[in-house]
């Protein structure tokens, strides 16, 4: 089956481009994209950094948020020495090979194709520099790490942490990467559509979290100590350029300043503004009252969920994508996570890999093949649509690459956690954990 692009790596500047063409860069798509990457890394640095903060007590504060800044430096150089070759190496069908080790060989001052060498329809041809293509996928590795850490927080080490983080990147998110995103891949093979992410970052990163939290045990005093957040306009502060950076993390995907690029834009507007008010409102119902925790919440519940399928939908599905991650992720991250008693710090599996959950199955549900093929091929068309337009075999495509994605995260991650904790050990001790992070990590304080 011809794939040219059924996952994340939209390339429709010129949809029925010959490949036969010699592709130019072009100025427009390459600064649109060198955006997105600052967009996407300011998710992170500060996003992350500031949303989890202020979620937890104010003697995790600095420790949370070195969590976050450490893991943007480790997985820059983890990126550029091998993971961007074992994501984006031709390879073979789980993991890419090493021929872009250091980067060497990459088409720094020409436009790159993305599977150059396989031949045929699996070559597939950008009009950007791969130095901004691989700049733009490296700030998506990071914050894919970065998320786990919302799982564990107060209560991880922090050489643990490192030791964790490296060897993860490498072998379990370049490979779910590659399998995804490259025309090589298996589950591209598969013809799963995943636009910018929802299994890649946001399943992969949300079932690390929840094995991690099961790993490591609950948080002294989980259950009946107060632990409410230490700062709710530091997290919100984070939400917001989480919110803003998202734009660069869904329509940079499209790789392309285009009209797919501009829906994908909408569509992400749409589904958080849905999550923020489905979450407020079963906050009401359940709750008698709507928090700004909620309201952040929600927000970001929407636009994992839109991750998956902002290529591929238009708005009224973006708005029922958005309300449905909403009021599914809130069950999640308060009934879901208490009936099966697991200690998801803040919720990076309740929202992440709920919300990619969500998402990825209704992508299956509501996707349009015209917005990829709009040269009028109606059977190429339906080969990227979902069960709304005809093409009920999406469903089970959607359903096998979670399944995939979710199961290998699993088992590979238990595994590292395993030899990290024999190494080093993962947890600090109670006595640690009580004093707090910043002391006995970093032997600061925040005021």
């Amino acid at each position: 089956m011809n794939k040219f692009l059924p996952a994340g790596l939209a390339l429709a500047a010129c949809p029925g481009l010959a490949l036969a063409a010699e592709p130019a860069i072009d100025a427009g798509n390459t600064a649109w994209m060198l955006v997105s990457t600052i967009l996407v890394l300011m998710m992170t640095i500060p996003g992350v950094a500031f949303f989890y903060a202020g979620m937890v007590r104010k003697k995790n504060v600095l420790g949370t948020m070195m969590q976050s800044f450490t893991i943007c430096a480790l997985v820059a150089v983890t990126w550029v020495v091998a993971g961007y070759s074992l994501a984006f190496g031709n390879g073979n069908q789980y993991i890419g090979d090493l021929t872009k080790f250091m980067l060497n060989g990459i088409n720094w001052n020409g436009p790159f194709i993305l599977g150059a060498g396989m031949g045929g329809d699996s070559e597939v041809p950008t009009t950007i520099p791969e130095t901004v293509f691989m700049m733009f996928q490296m700030t998506f590795a990071i914050i894919t790490a970065s998320l786990i850490t919302g799982a564990v927080a107060d209560r991880m080490k922090f050489s643990a942490m490192v030791l964790f983080v490296v060897p993860w990147s490498l072998l379990v998110y370049s490979p779910v990467a590659h399998a995804v995103w490259h025309p090589a891949g298996v589950i591209w093979a598969w013809g799963a559509l995943d636009f910018a992410g929802g299994t890649v970052v946001h399943i992969n990163a949300g079932i690390a979290g929840l094995v991690a939290a099961y790993v490591l045990g609950k948080r002294v005093g989980y259950g009946h100590d107060n632990m409410s957040p230490h700062n709710l306009g530091l997290a919100m502060l984070g939400a917001c350029l989480l919110w803003v950076g998202w734009f660069g993390f869904n329509a940079g995907s499209a790789l392309a300043a285009d009209a797919r690029a501009g829906m994908a834009m909408a569509v992400t507007m749409i589904a958080a503004a849905a999550g923020t008010l489905a979450w407020l409102l079963a906050e009401s119902v359940v709750k008698g009252k709507p928090s700004a925790l909620g309201a952040i919440s929600g927000a970001v519940a929407g636009l994992v969920a839109i991750t998956p399928a902002s290529g591929w939908v238009f708005p009224g599905p973006a708005l029922v994508i958005g309300l449905a991650a909403g009021i599914i992720c809130f069950w999640a991250s308060t009934s879901l996570k208490k009936a099966l008693g697991y200690d998801d710090s803040l919720d990076a599996w309740g929202v992440h890999g709920v919300g990619g959950v969500v998402g990825a199955v209704l992508t299956g549900v509501f996707a349009v093949g015209t917005l990829y093929v709009t040269d009028g091929d109606a059977a190429k068309a339906m080969t990227y649509s979902g069960w709304l337009a005809g093409n009920a075999e999406m469903l089970l495509i959607q359903a096998k690459s979670i399944l995939a994605v979710a199961v290998y995260s699993a088992v590979a991650t238990f595994i590292l956690l395993k030899i990290v904790d024999v190494m080093v050990g993962l947890r600090v001790s109670e006595d640690e954990e009580r004093e707090g992070l910043d002391v006995t990590q970093h032997g600061e304080r925040l005021g």
